[in-house]
């Protein structure tokens, strides 16, 4: 069931029932350009308050895990001079918010197929995760050159390999097995995804891992996010009764 939401309140939320892990699809920033006469780019710069003021009220509340969909595999596709000023972004935006990421104790992770991203970006991302990964609180997760059925695939590539090495029998492979070969091993499937600007599609994000999250679609655009809208995600999510397939019935205590 998706909601279409106002702005909420961090009163609005109950501490007791969080999710583990938020999932973003941050859409929204090359029509918040347009409707300013501005270049797509110009959205994009734009937009990092949204991704400051989301990963610092994730922080506050006590969430674990946020994803954000920051380039998919898709996005090669678009004007060169887009992809590489995004690029570049990226890696000055990571520069100068490293030190508030170990500040606010958060580590930063990435999933995706980041090999293939240019060296420059690599370097800055692979020194930014080290200078993080002692911090243990909540894990900003970038998807970068990633997207789901690459994803997937990639799972089954390796697992056809192991099966062929001997390492794995055909009728051993399981859910279980099967996660092990994923980017996100060793992170929870997001409970809450929240996808800005109304637009109703998943886009190739998390296809395995969102089987069963809770989508939030309010219709503001990612520049615009703040962490009141944040905390109205949470709290329509909090109103959610999550039944796995069960009927309500089956999930009273």
């Amino acid at each position: 069931m998706l909601y279409i939401g106002r702005v909420g309140t961090k009163e609005d939320i109950d501490p007791g029932n969080l999710p583990q892990h938020i999932a973003v699809i941050m859409d929204g920033n090359g029509r918040w350009a347009k409707k300013k006469g501005a270049a797509r780019i110009f959205g994009h710069r734009n937009a990092i308050q949204a991704v400051k003021d989301t990963t610092e009220a994730c922080a506050e509340l006590g969430i674990k895990y946020l994803t954000l969909y920051a380039f998919s595999t898709e996005n090669w596709s678009r004007p060169k001079e887009e992809v590489d000023a995004l690029m570049q972004l990226l890696v000055s935006t990571i520069r100068s918010e490293t030190q508030t990421l170990t500040k606010n104790n958060v580590r930063l992770a990435t999933i995706g197929d980041t090999q293939n991203l240019p060296p420059v970006c690599r370097r800055e991302l692979n020194e930014a995760i080290e200078n993080t990964q002692h911090n243990n609180g909540l894990t900003l997760i970038l998807a970068l050159n990633y997207s789901g059925r690459w994803e997937i695939l990639s799972a089954v590539r390796q697992i056809a390999q192991a099966v062929q090495e001997g390492h794995l029998q055909p009728e051993g492979i399981d859910e279980e097995t099967f996660v092990h070969y994923l980017n996100t091993r060793a992170i929870p499937d997001p409970e809450l995804l929240i996808r800005t600007s109304g637009e109703m599609r998943i886009s190739n994000f998390l296809l395995w891992q969102i089987a069963y999250s809770e989508l939030y679609i309010p219709e503001v655009l990612w520049p615009d996010f703040r962490k009141q809208h944040l905390y109205e995600a949470i709290a329509a999510y909090q109103k959610r009764e999550r039944r796995f397939g069960k009927i309500s019935e089956q999930m009273k205590p």
